[in-house]
């Protein structure tokens, strides 16, 4: 709202306002403005939720320290959500693609844990909304999302950036720093602006790789047709990875939720990247000298995304251990499914097994376990197990379990595998973003 104002009074001599055109303040504000409303709504929606009696109904898996959390309050993502909602109302460009399918997506998967939230708390029952009712609607939701990136116009690449207009933006800036009036390289490049061409606007199936010459991988290329039927195949190639990447993440960040502070900490430092690659993609010049992909429009995620780890970092100071929050599947699917989201919009979803490498992990760790209990249960007539407990961080929390994997001998504080993780987590990032250089 504030940068639709400035932009409507624009005319107007208003001192200052010329920084709500700047992507980098507009980002920055709004990472602060979601960081203090999460911290300060916080406190109040935790102390409402505490006189609901809106606990944590917890099992005895033999955890250490586990039975000292129930009845903490749950349904927390609805912290980060509020926070995320007022920050992109105010800073963020709300015309923006990009702007509105993220907000829909906020809605659309806080709504879903929101749900399933309800269920487990005042339905009392603890499996909560059907695994077959969750995979339906990330189902849909993908299936949608599909259909507008194939068919919106407002979604296109430019393969081609051309040499005199990245010379031109670049002599605009160097002017700007001896104080003459430049153009705001900060913010996306305009396509309506008329200043470049059409026909370097495409619509298409290319995401960004590693490893490969010039980072770009054609969904096409796993089309076996050619001509009209190939056009079809390729974009139906292309739907069925969104709704794998959207199910994926959501499901990945959700199983990862179980430890005071962990899926809201990793998450932080993922969104994070995504945010930086949105600026970077959305930016001609960055784009240029990167050799990656330019996506008109997408500096506008790069706010939303600065909103959501703002909200993420002051959900933190009441997430951490130990909790006086959880942020149940209200936050966790929410935030998988801004992450997956995010990274089909930017063109960086085969980035997302290293960068979301510790959800994955906690992925497949059940998945293993699931897959090798049955197996032996049918070979044997007794399940046996991979790992002493799954998801994955769980595992370095049990003892006294026969598995496969047997490190670390002795359970390990619940406080040190989080931290753990997080620095796991950052690894993973830093080797994201340097693979943007390996070719």
């Amino acid at each position: 709202m504030l940068y639709h104002l400035f932009e409507a009074l624009k005319e107007y001599d208003i001192p200052g306002q010329g920084l709500m055109g700047y992507l980098s303040f507009r980002a920055m504000m709004a990472s602060v403005t979601a960081m203090l409303i999460s911290l300060v709504i916080g406190k109040k929606i935790i102390r409402w939720l505490q006189k609901k009696q809106i606990g944590e109904e917890i099992r005895d898996l033999g955890l250490e320290g586990q039975m000292q959390k129930k009845g903490t309050p749950t349904m927390g993502g609805i912290i980060i959500f509020a926070a995320v909602m007022i920050s992109v109302l105010l800073f963020a460009d709300l015309t923006n693609i990009y702007t509105v399918i993220l907000t829909v997506t906020t809605l659309w998967f806080a709504a879903l844990g929101f749900t399933d939230d309800y269920i487990k708390v005042f339905r009392h029952r603890k499996e909560g909304l059907s695994e077959r009712g969750k995979l339906v609607s990330q189902i849909l939701f993908g299936l949608g999302l599909g259909l507008t990136v194939c068919f919106s116009p407002d979604i296109v690449v430019r393969e081609k950036v051309q040499t005199e207009q990245v010379a031109a933006e670049t002599v605009a800036a160097e002017t700007a720093a001896a104080g003459r009036q430049a153009l705001d390289i900060d913010t996306e490049f305009k396509v309506n602006s008329g200043q470049w061409h059409e026909e370097d606007v495409v619509k298409s199936t290319k995401t960004t790789i590693p490893f490969i010459k010039n980072h770009e991988f054609d969904y096409k290329w796993l089309s076996p047709f050619r001509g009209a039927l190939g056009w079809y195949c390729k974009w139906a190639i292309y739907v069925l990875m969104i709704v794998f990447v959207i199910t994926a993440c959501s499901n990945g960040t959700n199983l990862t939720d179980g430890m005071d502070g962990l899926t809201t900490g990793t998450s932080t430092i993922v969104v994070a990247v995504l945010g930086i690659f949105a600026y970077l993609s959305g930016n001609i010049i960055n784009a240029e000298y990167l050799n990656i992909m330019y996506i008109p429009g997408t500096g506008e995620i790069a706010v939303y995304m600065a909103a959501f780890a703002g909200a993420l970092i002051g959900f933190l100071w009441h997430n951490s251990y130990p909790a006086q929050v959880f942020m149940g599947d209200t936050g966790s699917l929410m935030i998988g499914g801004v992450i997956g989201v995010c990274a089909i919009l930017i063109r960086k979803e085969l980035l997302l097994p290293v960068l979301c490498g510790v959800f994955l992990v906690e992925t497949l760790s059940v998945m293993i376990q699931r897959g090798y209990f049955k197996y032996t249960k049918r070979k044997y007539g007794a399940g046996r197990r991979v790992f002493k407990m799954t998801p994955l961080h769980h595992h370095f929390q049990k003892e006294g379990v026969q598995a496969l994997v047997t490190w670390p001998e002795r359970a390990l504080p619940e406080a040190k595998i989080v931290v753990r993780f997080w620095i796991v987590e950052v690894i993973l990032a830093v080797l994201t973003v340097a693979l943007l250089k390996v070719r």
